[in-house]
């Protein structure tokens, strides 16, 4: 899949802006007066701006608010829905810890569920589809929760809490790369199958359908070479979860408590870069590319 800017801006920071507000609708922390503003305003800025940073993939923007309609079928819809409902519920329970020092406790647990619910709604945009067979598996929906429920630890300053779910996010990415490299072969999947020419023999890609490249081909192909990706993943493990837990153990104060957050996003971005780059779309057989 084409790794476009804006969707990689989109799964990462709407997911650290749910996670920090999941962690403060649970009261960890339960900050008050101008202190609550500074996190909620973190977690708003991170989670909203998020979500618009998504619509600049879609061809008319401005029709956006026409998705709220299908949320009967479409998990684009229910993203949306839980995203909204979740957003006013912790402004008022946010309202309470800013301007009244009150701590309304089943508002706030409805929002942290709410931050969930958005989360996994998100993920299944991609694990529904059964035409990437990277993505359509259990640990793409785990992936988006523990990593926002991580990042959003590490933005609270739960620092026990945090180290540990770093290390299980980072074991969890391993076994899903593991997992999900051989996904596509063992789909059954074909050029034979996408064609429909199987029942003559063995196909192969003479030329393409056409002379010059079109939406399909720009959108859900996109080749990354092994070592790129291998060196990527690397690079991704290493800011993302690696660099993170060692500042934190060394002290999260100050300085290296910001150099671990400034990490944490480097390799998630990264990480997010590498869902999308290497998440091998069954189109890509018909026109040769897989």
């Amino acid at each position: 899949m084409h790794p476009a800017p804006s969707v990689i801006i989109f799964t990462t920071f709407s997911g650290f802006g749910f996670g920090l507000l999941f962690w403060l609708g649970i009261g960890m922390p339960a900050p008050t007066g101008w202190v609550a503003l500074v996190f909620f305003a973190i977690a708003y800025i991170m989670s909203v701006g998020g979500l618009l940073a998504s619509t600049f993939h879609l061809g008319h923007p401005e029709r956006a608010f026409k998705a709220f309609s299908q949320w009967r079928s479409s998990w684009l819809s229910r993203e949306g829905i839980c995203a909204v409902a979740t957003l006013l519920i912790m402004a008022i329970y946010g309202a309470g810890l800013v301007f009244f020092g009150a701590q309304w406790t089943v508002l706030g647990w409805l929002g942290a569920l709410g931050a969930l619910l958005t989360v996994f709604t998100t993920s299944m945009i991609y694990a529904q589809l059964k035409t990437v067979p990277r993505w359509k598996h259990w640990t793409t929906p785990a992936l988006f929760l523990i990593l926002s429920i991580a990042g959003g630890a590490l933005f609270s300053g739960n620092i026990k809490t945090a180290i540990p779910l770093l290390i299980i996010a980072a074991a969890l990415q391993a076994f899903a790369w593991f997992h999900g490299d051989g996904r596509f072969n063992a789909s059954g999947t074909t050029m034979e199958s996408a064609t429909g020419l199987g029942h003559i023999g063995k196909v192969r890609a003479f030329e393409p359908p056409h002379t010059g490249t079109n939406y399909l081909m720009r959108e859900f192909i996109h080749v990354v070479g092994r070592k790129h990706a291998t060196q990527l993943r690397i690079v991704a493990l290493v800011l993302g979860f690696v660099l993170p837990v060692i500042l934190l153990l060394l002290g999260a104060k100050h300085v290296l408590g910001l150099l671990a957050v400034v990490s944490h996003i480097a390799g998630i971005l990264a990480l997010r870069w590498l869902f999308f780059a290497q998440a091998e779309h069954v189109v890509g057989l018909y026109y040769g590319k897989r």
